[in-house]
């Protein structure tokens, strides 16, 4: 069995009109290499005539980024010419590579009718060998993501890698596993980790994990030392479940960028202010 060594809440970071928890980093968890941000915005309901999701025209550069949509919708659009709306239970997945601007927002419809809001995007280091990968988007609709009947009464929602043969839509220039759970009460499940680095987040529900009990909006670091996971449902659960190797490499990260020294930092900030990393047109 995977020992716990800690269970943390998430930290209230609200956002004007927008209800968020930070889930990663927070105090005693700087990052779950590779994993390195978790923002986690709503649940709340939206009204008629509402503002939308704030999140305009920005640039990032050296690591991925994963949007899970919970509830509701998110618009993508960004500077090499993807957009999409994805929808409940779809995601997106961007590599931010070299450099890309992009913006989430919300469609018209969503603006004038409102409704329900549920989204967290968590970002995911690259490499130094491939932080200048080409940037890349990849959005996928709920019917897009392969559905597992797994354990007792679990549904396995694949995102990324590979489970008995069944492979996820999301392809990543770092090896990786990554899917959500979705459960009811009273379902079980023994889950054998095969990578040194887990990333489990209760997106919401009750449930236990190898003994320790998690509420929603909490995040659990395990050992890296290999071993199983045992998950029983208190409460209908949504479950982030992630694997990789960590990278083991520095980390300097400035808002939107995150690199492996200063200098690059600097080199990203000069690259966008002089277009290298796209120039933003409206469609």
């Amino acid at each position: 069995m995977r020992k716990i060594i800690r269970i943390s809440d998430a930290m209230t970071a609200h956002m004007p009109g927008l209800k968020t928890w930070r889930a990663l980093p927070v105090p005693g968890i700087s990052q779950l290499d590779p994993y390195i941000f978790l923002n986690h915005h709503g649940y709340e309901e939206f009204p008629a005539n509402n503002q939308g999701l704030p999140f305009g025209p920005h640039p990032h550069r050296g690591f991925e980024t994963l949007t899970f949509i919970v509830e509701g919708e998110l618009v993508h659009q960004d500077s090499q010419g993807f957009s999409s709306r994805i929808l409940k239970g779809g995601v997106q997945w961007m590599t931010a590579g070299a450099g890309i601007i992009h913006s989430e927002t919300s469609s018209d419809e969503f603006l004038e009718k409102g409704g329900p809001m549920e989204i967290l995007q968590l970002w995911i280091n690259l490499p130094a060998a491939k932080k200048m990968s080409p940037a890349h988007y990849q959005g996928f609709q709920k019917d897009e993501i392969p559905e597992l009947r797994i354990g007792e009464g679990f549904k396995l929602n694949l995102i990324c890698g590979t489970y008995n043969g069944t492979e996820g839509p999301v392809q990543s220039p770092y090896p990786q596993f990554m899917s959500t759970l979705e459960a009811p009460a009273g379902s079980k499940l023994h889950w054998d980790a095969k990578t040194e680095q887990i990333f489990f987040y209760l997106v919401k529900g009750s449930i236990k994990v190898n003994g320790r009990e998690m509420n929603k909006r909490q995040l659990a670091q395990f050992e890296d030392n290999p071993g199983f996971l045992d998950i029983e449902v208190l409460e209908d659960a949504y479950i982030i479940l992630g694997e990789a190797e960590p990278i083991n490499e520095p980390v300097v990260s400035y808002g939107p960028f995150v690199m492996n020294s200063e200098a690059e930092i600097q080199q990203a900030i000069m690259d966008y202010q002089s277009g290298k990393m796209g120039r933003w047109t409206e469609s």
